[in-house]
């Protein structure tokens, strides 16, 4: 449990804390999902360093004092240093003299670039600093901190890996793994191959198991040698800024809405509702009902007043009356079914609950609340599970067909019908899945993939375009802009669209054309298998969870099941062929 909320302490350091809002220098203009994540990017970029500045302040003071109790107990002696595993096979074996040129002290463990720098002047020797290797890593800043949270953390056993570039050719090996062994170390796998860096002969990758501060130690007391150029440290069970936390289950959604934005009628002056106070406390006590909302409890009955009730009629009334017309055939399906059941209905706004449970018995979709418009990355990690991320509040009453950030009007008019479309809901959940631990770049590139399809999608049938955007299904205006003849329709690539400016100013001046559902899917697929991300994830339907594929056990189980779902597609298929 230390190492939990170690851990989770670890990602909140990290986490930048931003608003987005005039005040901020977020700019009063349309919000979208693209507009976030390039913010996003930026505020990142901007503020990294400074963050990880912090972190080295935080491990210097924190760590230090931790370990420096227990300095004697960790040291090993000159006695361990022998005995460590089998006497026996010890006793002939000596420590290498340029590893235990000087005992690793733990006080130095997370000394910072400035002191090293210090210290290299005092001792006339800062031509002889590797400057790749100054300070600690990011990997290691986290690994510190993990630590520094208390003994028991600090002696927690780290799976790890290292990379360590030698100079002296593969020989050096041996005095590697004397070290890790020095340090209580378990070898669990060695690789290694010749480097492509002038001056370094090999590049070693070695796994291994050893607790938190010996792991700090060894890699101290490697970089202390003159036969390695580099160590790298790749830590696996902690949270790093290269590879960032996602949840695994839909309940740790309950931890991806803290970076919210701010209520947009409070600070946009071009907001309709800027000087209507009591729509602003409106918006605000719709929101903090999001804000408490927890995985597992009911979607809580919102009573919509008079004012929302009219807003709701004009808006449907006019999207009735263009969907038969503009709208893909899937949308009009779900639209019909929805009015079968009585969910759509001009005199009521439907509850999300009610949504909810329609979503569920034909996709496996769930609703979730939201206080506003959520971070790019959170929103997107949300629909690995199959859950869309709602707000519950209604646009102004003065700006019926507009809003410039979304509401529940646009969420269930535009969204919702399409989420009840199987082929839809796979290719949702699919830009879901994909988000889960990319990098700040490919998030951009997803939320702009998303822009053009999701929200401003248009696709081919029977030769003629028509809308499958929620964007467009709930705005008239940008409706008709997008299927006349004044704007630039191109045929849906990703690799392109992932790349397109976007127009939050007015209406896009060029939309993007799926030939299907199934071609998009199949088109963004083989564009995802170009990410950088360095494994696969699935989402496993029983348990509720995202799985990373990175063991042959799970690669073996999941080959099992999808045998056994071939053998029941192949039973039916012989099934039917049969005669009378």
């Amino acid at each position: 449990m230390m190492a939990v909320a170690a851990a989770q302490k670890n990602r909140e350091m990290f986490a930048i804390k931003k608003s987005y809002s005039i005040e901020n220098g977020y700019p009063s203009r349309r919000r979208s999902l693209v507009d976030d994540a390039r913010f996003e990017s930026l505020v990142v970029k901007q503020n990294k360093q400074i963050v990880l500045e912090e972190a080295r302040n935080k491990a210097n003071d924190d760590l230090e004092e931790t370990i420096m109790q227990t300095k004697v107990e960790q040291v090993p002696t000159s006695e361990e240093k022998i005995q460590v595993q089998d006497d026996q096979q010890m006793d002939d074996v000596e420590i290498p003299d340029d590893i235990e040129q000087e005992q690793p002290d733990f006080t130095e463990v997370n000394t910072v670039e400035t002191v090293q720098s210090v210290e290299s002047t005092e001792n006339n020797s800062s031509e002889e600093t590797n400057n790749d290797d100054a300070g600690l890593t990011e990997d290691e800043i986290v690994l510190a901190n993990a630590a520094s949270e208390s003994p028991e953390a600090e002696n927690a056993m780290q799976n790890a890996a290292i990379i360590v570039r030698l100079k002296d050719g593969i020989a050096s090996l041996g005095r590697i793994l004397k070290a890790v062994e020095t340090y209580h170390g378990t070898v669990q796998h060695v690789e290694s191959r010749q480097s492509r860096d002038q001056g370094v002969d090999h590049d070693v990758l070695i796994k291994l198991n050893m607790t938190r501060g010996n792991l700090l130690q060894l890699i101290r007391s490697l970089r202390q040698s003159g036969s390695f150029s580099g160590i790298n440290l790749l830590a696996e069970n902690n949270i790093s800024v290269k590879s960032p936390w996602f949840p695994k289950h839909a309940s740790e959604l309950d931890n991806c809405n803290h970076l919210m934005t701010k209520y947009e009628p409070d600070l946009d002056m071009n907001h309709p509702g800027f000087a209507d106070k009591v729509y602003r406390q409106r918006r605000k006590d719709i929101a903090e009902i999001a804000f408490a909302y927890k995985y597992g409890d009911p979607i809580p009955h919102i009573e919509y007043t008079e004012v929302e009730v009219k807003t709701w009629r004009s808006v449907f009334r006019t999207v009735k009356e263009l969907t038969p017309k503009h709208a893909c055939a899937e949308y009009r399906a779900a639209f019909k079914k929805l009015e079968e059941e009585k969910i759509f209905v001009e005199n009521r706004l439907p509850q999300l609950q009610e949504m909810s449970e329609f979503l569920r018995r034909n996709t496996g979709f769930t609703l979730r609340p939201a206080a506003g418009l959520l971070t790019s990355r959170d929103f997107l990690a949300s629909l690995a599970f199959r859950i869309f991320q709602s707000t519950q509040y209604v646009r102004h009453v003065n700006s019926p067909f507009h809003t410039p950030e979304p509401d529940c009007i646009h969420e269930l008019l535009g969204h919702m019908p399409l989420l009840a479309d199987p082929s839809f809901a796979q290719f949702s959940q699919e830009i879901g899945l994909a988000s889960l631990g990319a990098s700040d770049d490919e998030i951009e590139k997803l939320s702009t993939v998303y822009w053009f399809t999701v929200e401003f999608g248009l696709c081919k049938e029977h030769g003629q375009v028509k809308a499958y955007g929620a964007g467009l299904l709930s705005a008239y205006g940008e409706l008709l802009h997008a299927l006349s003849d004044k704007c630039e329709h191109r045929p849906f690539e990703p690799a392109s669209t992932a790349v397109q400016p976007y127009q939050d100013q007015e209406y896009q001046p060029i939309y993007y054309v799926a030939e299907s559902f199934e071609d998009a899917k199949d088109k963004f697929r083989r564009w995802v298998s170009t990410m950088s991300r360095p494994f696969e994830v699935r989402f496993n339907p029983h348990t509720e969870r995202v799985e990373i594929l990175d063991s042959v056990d799970k690669l073996e189980t999941l080959l099992q099941q999808m045998n056994t779902e071939i053998l029941h597609l192949s039973n039916a298929i012989a099934k039917m062929r049969r005669p009378f």
